[in-house]
């Protein structure tokens, strides 16, 4: 047997440097070196990356923190609450955004800037209250938070930027594992299907490139060559069609339109789980739910029914339950 390879293994691969973890070989990125000035860049980067997958309407400007904090403290009905707590969490990020910013100003005017500064610990205290409120916070989709995004900026303030970068390398892991996983079950739903004859090689191929997308950084040079592959391949598996005769049945029909809905939404949450970086756990277990719910009626439909019971005719075709209509 093969001895198992350990994580953080690195090693030259098809002439591409990569590092090993849960399973995966994962393209391999120089870490700037760890300074002020890098750490300001990676929290920016950061920031505007996790402003980009969350609810809109909580990129809050660090101008307005009291503002936002006394919304929060001020509010009782739960709903709107969560909402502005959401806000909060974003003017929060974005104060700690600033005070970083000006203290690299003044570092490069050569004013050295110790870890105990006040500004410093002000920075770590609303980075830390920020983490503290992003349970608050839905991704895009609405269907969970993603408290990975909330946690990395934090992470990135607290830890040299070469850790930080390496941490990465698991979290990717553990989103490619996912997208495995999701497409493994979509393909064998919608296997052997004749509504949909044809599809799992297109879920297959989807999730191969969505894996290439997500290992791979906007600043890498082969960025244009594996977005362009994902668009097109998202595109072609969003363009299926169920196979349906003009005989077809109102249940086939039903079935049909529950299928290219489970299909879609297949895609859907394998494009936000690619292009965040990270799991969603939640989105995954409710979607192969819907999966295994679909499956279970297809294949009722297609069993033979009987005739007759009794004198009185069976009726066919299940009724799709409402979770499927998600």
């Amino acid at each position: 047997m093969d001895e198992p390879i350990p994580d953080g293994t690195l090693a030259t691969i098809e002439g591409v440097r990569r590092i090993h973890h849960d399973g995966y070989w994962l393209k391999v990125y120089d870490p700037p070196a760890d300074s002020l000035q890098a750490k300001k860049q990676l929290i920016q980067a950061l920031t505007r990356r996790l402003f980009n997958h969350v609810e809109h309407g909580i990129n809050i400007p660090g101008k307005r923190l009291d503002d936002a904090r006394r919304a929060y403290e001020a509010e009782t009905e739960p709903a709107r609450k969560r909402v502005k707590g959401a806000m909060f969490a974003g003017a929060l990020f974005n104060r700690a955004t600033d005070i970083f910013t000006k203290l690299v100003e003044l570092q490069e005017l050569g004013i050295e800037i110790d870890t105990d500064n006040a500004l410093m610990r002000e920075c770590g205290l609303c980075l830390q209250e920020a983490l503290n409120l992003g349970r608050l916070v839905l991704h895009r989709s609405g269907d969970e938070g993603i408290d990975e995004l909330w946690g990395e900026p934090f992470r990135a303030f607290s830890i040299p930027v070469e850790a930080f970068y390496e941490s990465r390398y698991i979290k990717i892991a553990q989103a490619l594992r996912e997208i495995d996983r999701i497409a493994t079950v979509m393909a064998a739903t919608f296997a052997g299907s004749p509504l949909f004859q044809g599809i799992d090689p297109l879920v297959l191929e989807f999730a191969r490139i969505a894996k290439v997308k997500c290992e791979t950084l906007r600043t890498d040079p082969d960025i244009f060559e594996v977005w362009a592959d994902f668009v097109v391949a998202s595109e072609r598996l969003g363009a299926v069609a169920p196979c349906l005769s003009p005989t077809s049945t109102p249940a086939e029909h039903q079935l049909a339109a529950d299928g290219l809905r489970l299909i879609l939404q297949g895609r859907n949450l394998l494009t936000d789980i690619t292009r965040a970086r990270v799991t969603m756990p939640k989105s995954a277990r409710e979607y192969i739910e819907r999966c295994e719910t679909y499956a279970a009626l297809a294949q009722a439909a297609a069993r033979p029914a009987l005739a007759v019971v009794g004198s009185r005719p069976r009726k066919r075709g299940p009724t799709a339950p409402a979770v499927l209509r998600r």
